[in-house]
This record gives structure tokens, C-alpha cells and sequence, in this order.
């Protein structure tokens, strides 16, 4: 039996764990079934990839479906069984969650969907997949019979999870990308009702053996970055430490990135952050919103001031990277309040923010209850929520435009610093400079950032003139040509830099050419060494006019 697995992916730097994954507990011991897999994402030729699948003439074409995947698997895999009707299509992963009756009967090329963990029942159910009288057998397995009848497996748990194969020992394993993922827990403590997590319960884990044999494997195989999936990171904080200590031994070849609840940092954890290494840790921390009815509405574990403390505490190393994120769309939530909870997180020093829409998936509980929290949510993927009884339809809509703004200006180091300032200042400012981008019609369309730059300079030019120097001194240490506005006022300077000139960057060296930029309050000196970085000075200093 040829059993051929379309790997698609939403971009080639991604790389599903499925197919590794369930391939690894039979890896050397396939018996009568021969793997093969077709590659592609979601940027593919749908004829090409059409093509190469008929091309192999399976027996059975298997293919994890979720969120951004999901509308171009359905057009694969429709025009594969149009052309080869005896060929049996089964699909797995979180889109399958919820109720699948309705999707069963909606997409009929479709024989079978798997709910839940697929290492050990899929295996199961290719045992019988010509067999569809003994499907029942299999835990997990919806489908509909030949009378049309719908059957539902229920949901499939690995209990055991510690004692399967690992998915680097598959020869399936795609060694090729920049980063890999980890997967060290299955389930999480805590019980958002927007998570597919929130109701897996129990927490399984994997031992801290087992992930440094795989640490090992990884680094063998010459990759640096690790995405951790492990959504109760510090929900224990004795293995959140021991997992940290394990985390260096892998410096400074590795970098690690991961999911922590900021409310849950005990003493011991927060004094082993601030001894890590710079560059070790990309540390998502899980806030989603600052309102407590808000978080009381999803169902959120985790006091409100404990979180806004350690977010403020973990923004505070200068070894870490620490990314927040709010959910535009949740119970309760408000445009105003989501905007004024930017301008806390901004003021925290955080390092990223990241402002989505929330998307109500299958298999979570809020989108069981959507009606009942009046929620309206889109039917088609990627199901994100249309409008809340706090938010309207053009709420969420500038919430998204907001969105593209913070990931253009605040979270880009170029224009984080000055724009960090901004929202500080005063606290129109991000509405003020989302109306003025969005009167322009720029919000919808790829920006370079050097146009960013720019646009910053012009909307400070009329509002915030006092700024103009700051976004002068980041465009001219970012490296961007001087013709520029930004960088008119900079000059040649020949004289000797005064000596009450203060270091902001580097040291300076005799042999750098040095430029002069004026301001108001401040001035700033800039050294360039042409042998070492020809656009990027290597030396700053500034001090205070008149001092």
C-alpha cells in the first residue's frame, strides 16, 4: 500500500511535525505500507502540486490541516480525488478539534478527518483503511459510512507521550529550515477558552533527559534556533529551572524560543533569567489583554498585577528578547482599552508587541459559546472574530490596521526607540498617526524601512517637532542614505570631538571620518570607519546645547 503525505506548510521556513512525528514509531519497521511525502506551502502551483501527487498514483493521500493551510489543502486534495476516485484522503491536526460531522458532509472527497494525537492511531487506522467495518476501532476517527451515517471516535490522547520515538529519528525530519521545533509538553494548566489547549488536560511532559538526547540530535545536525512547544513553560517552577539550566549548556550555539507566564515567575526563576546569557531566550510572554473582566471572561488562570510585574521585571533584562501580545476581539474588550493597554506595554520597555485578532478555532470553548458572549466570528478560516458587543465591525477593522502599525514602526528596531518616546508623550498619538497613515492609504501596502522613516519624520514634522532629532539619529545609525530629510542637517565635521561629548555607541577612533548633527537640545557626533562599516557609524556621541 503506497501511502503518500502532502507536507504543506504556510511558507517554506515552516515545517510540520506530523508527518516526522507519526512516521518515527514505525521508522525501520514499515511493514506494507510505503511512505512517501510531496512538499509544498501555500505559495505553490495548485496544478503542479496536483500533479506530482497523481504522478505517485497513492493508495491513501494523508495531510495535517490547520488554520493557514487549511483552503488550499481542500483544493489539492479535491482535484487529487477527482482524478484518482479509489484513492482514500484523510486529514489530522487542529482543524479537525471541533464537531466534524458538517465538515464531513460539506467536503465529501474527504473519507475520514482524525481528532487528537496521531502518533499511535493512525498507525492503527492504516491497518484497516480498506477495511471502513472496523473503523470504529480506532479512537479519534470520525467519518461518515456508506448510508451516510455519521461516526464519531471521539478524541485521541497519547498518555505515555514521554515514551514515544522522537521525530528527529524519522528520515523525515526536514533538516533544511532555520529553525526546528520542540515539542517538550502536551496540554497546559492553564484554561483560556480562546486556546485549543485549554482543555487538554492532563499536562504530559517530556523528561529533561529526553529533550537534552534531542538538544543533542538538533545541534548535530547544525541548527541554532529552537521554537519550544511547551505552552506550561513555568507552570512548575522547579522544571521551568531545571529546563533553563539545561537551555545553557547549549549556549552560545543555540537560541531558544518559548512561551512564559509572567504571573507565575518565582524568585528562583527570575534570578536565573538574569544570569542567562545574551541572545539565549526569545521569551513570548502570554498577556492578551490588561483588564481583569476581560481575562475573567476567557477563563484565564494568573493575577493580573502578578503578570504586569513580571512582564515589567523580564522587560527589564537586557540579556532577553520579551514579546507580549493582546487579542483584539475578546469579551469585553475595547478599541480605546486595547490602545491605551499599547501605550503600558510600550511603557514597560517590551521588547516586541504583538496585537492580533483573536480567531476563534475549532475545538475551543468560546467558540462553543460565541452566540451566548455575542460573538461574531467568520465561518471560513482563518475564523477571525467580525465583531464583539465592545467592538464593531470598524473597531476591529482599525485594530487591524493598528496591528500593521506597531509591527512597522514599534517593532522595528530602527524606529522603536523614537517611537516608544511617542507613544509615551502623549497618549493621542498612536490614533493620531493611525488616522494620518490611514488618510493616506499607507497601512494596506509594504513599506521599506527607510519609507517608514520618512513618514515618521513628515507626521513629526507637523505634530511632534521635538522628536525630529530622535528620528534623525535612528535613521542615521540604522544606515540609510543621507540625501534624505531625515539626515539633511548632518554635516562634516573636522574639528576635535569637545571632550564633554558623551558615548551613546562604540568609541571613537582617529581614523573615523566624523559628522555633526545640530538639534535644538542636543547634538550628536557620528563616526564612520569606511574599512569596517561603510553606511553604519560605528561611534556616537552626544551632549546638551549650551552645556
Amino acid at each position: 500500500m503506497l501511502l503518500l503525505w502532502l507536507d504543506l506548510n504556510s511558507s517554506y521556513a515552516h515545517s510540520s511535525l506530523a508527518l516526522p512525528a507519526i512516521h518515527a514509531q514505525v521508522e525501520g519497521k514499515e511493514g506494507n505500507v510505503e511512505w512517501r511525502k510531496v512538499s509544498a506551502t501555500i505559495n505553490s502551483n495548485v496544478g503542479s502540486v496536483v500533479a506530482e501527487i497523481v504522478a505517485a498514483r497513492p493508495d491513501v493521500v494523508a495531510a495535517t490541516a490547520w488554520l493557514f493551510t487549511h483552503e488550499v489543502l481542500l483544493k489539492i486534495t479535491a482535484r487529487v480525488k477527482a482524478l484518482l476516485p479509489e484513492c482514500t484522503i484523510i486529514f489530522g491536526g487542529p482543524e479537525m478539534l471541533g464537531d466534524n460531522e458538517e465538515y464531513l458532509r460539506r467536503n465529501r472527497h474527504v473519507a475520514c478527518v482524525f481528532r487528537g494525537e496521531g502518533e499511535l492511531g493512525f498507525h492503527e487506522w492504516l491497518g484497516v483503511y480498506d477495511c471502513p467495518s472496523r473503523w470504529n476501532e480506532v479512537v479519534g476517527l470520525c467519518w461518515l459510512d456508506a448510508e451516510g451515517v455519521y461516526h464519531d471516535g471521539g478524541l485521541a490522547r497519547v498518555m505515555e507521550f514521554d515514551q514515544l520515538m522522537i521525530p528527529e529519528h524519522s528520515r523525515f525530519f526536514d533538516w533544511t529550515k532555520p529553525f526546528v521545533q520542540l515539542e517538550t509538553t502536551r496540554g497546559c494548566f492553564n484554561t483560556c477558552a480562546f486556546c485549543v489547549s485549554g482543555a487538554e488536560k492532563p499536562v504530559r511532559v517530556l523528561s529533561v533527559e529526553r529533550i537534552r538526547e534531542r538538544l543533542t540530535v538538533i545541534r548535530d545536525h547544525g541548527i541554532r534556533d529552537i521554537r519550544l512547544l511547551d505552552r506550561t513553560f513555568n507552570g512548575s517552577s522547579r522544571r521551568a529551572i531545571r529546563l533553563l539550566e539545561l537551555f545553557r549548556e547549549f549556549a552560545p550555539g543555540m537560541r531558544f524560543h518559548l512561551e512564559i507566564h509572567p504571573a507565575l515567575l518565582s524568585d528562583e526563576v527570575k534570578e536565573l533569567l538574569r544570569e542567562l546569557p545574551a541572545g539565549l531566550l526569545h521569551l513570548e510572554a502570554g498577556i492578551q489583554s490588561l483588564r481583569e473582566n476581560v481575562l475573567q471572561a476567557c477563563r484565564r488562570i494568573g493575577d493580573l498585577q502578578a503578570a504586569l510585574d513580571g512582564l515589567c521585571y523580564l522587560a527589564s533584562l537586557p540579556n532577553l528578547v520579551v514579546h507580549a501580545d493582546l487579542i483584539a476581539g475578546l469579551p469585553l474588550y475595547s478599541l480605546e482599552q486595547m490602545i491605551e493597554d499599547v501605550r503600558v506595554l510600550a511603557g514597560f520597555g517590551t521588547g516586541e508587541i504583538q496585537l492580533e485578532l483573536l480567531k476563534l478555532l475549532p475545538g475551543t470553548a468560546m467558540r462553543a459559546e460565541a452566540e451566548a458572549l455575542g460573538i461574531v466570528y467568520s465561518p471560513d478560516v482563518p475564523y477571525e472574530v467580525l465583531q464583539t458587543k465592545a467592538m464593531s465591525v470598524e473597531d476591529l477593522r482599525q485594530a487591524r490596521l493598528l496591528s500593521r502599525l506597531i509591527d512597522g514602526f514599534y517593532n522595528a528596531l530602527a524606529w522603536q526607540g523614537v517611537t516608544r518616546k511617542l507613544i509615551g508623550h502623549d497618549e493621542c498619538f498612536l490614533s493620531d498617526f493611525l488616522r494620518w497613515m490611514e488618510e493616506r492609504e499607507l497601512l494596506e501596502q509594504p513599506l521599506s524601512l527607510e519609507r517608514r522613516g520618512a513618514l515618521l519624520y513628515e507626521f513629526c514634522e507637523e505634530r511632534y517637532p521635538m522628536f525630529l532629532t530622535d528620528i534623525s539619529v535612528a535613521w542615521i545609525v540604522a544606515g540609510i542614505p543621507f540625501a534624505k530629510e531625515p539626515s539633511k542637517r548632518l554635516k562634516p565635521w573636522s574639528k576635535e570631538i569637545p571632550g564633554d561629548v558623551v558615548n551613546v555607541m562604540g568609541e571613537y577612533e582617529s581614523v573615523m571620518r566624523v559628522y555633526h548633527l545640530p538639534g535644538e537640545k542636543e547634538e550628536f557626533w557620528f563616526g564612520f570607519d569606511r574599512g569596517k562599516s561603510a553606511s553604519r557609524p560605528l561611534y556616537v556621541g552626544k551632549k546638551l546645547r549650551g552645556f
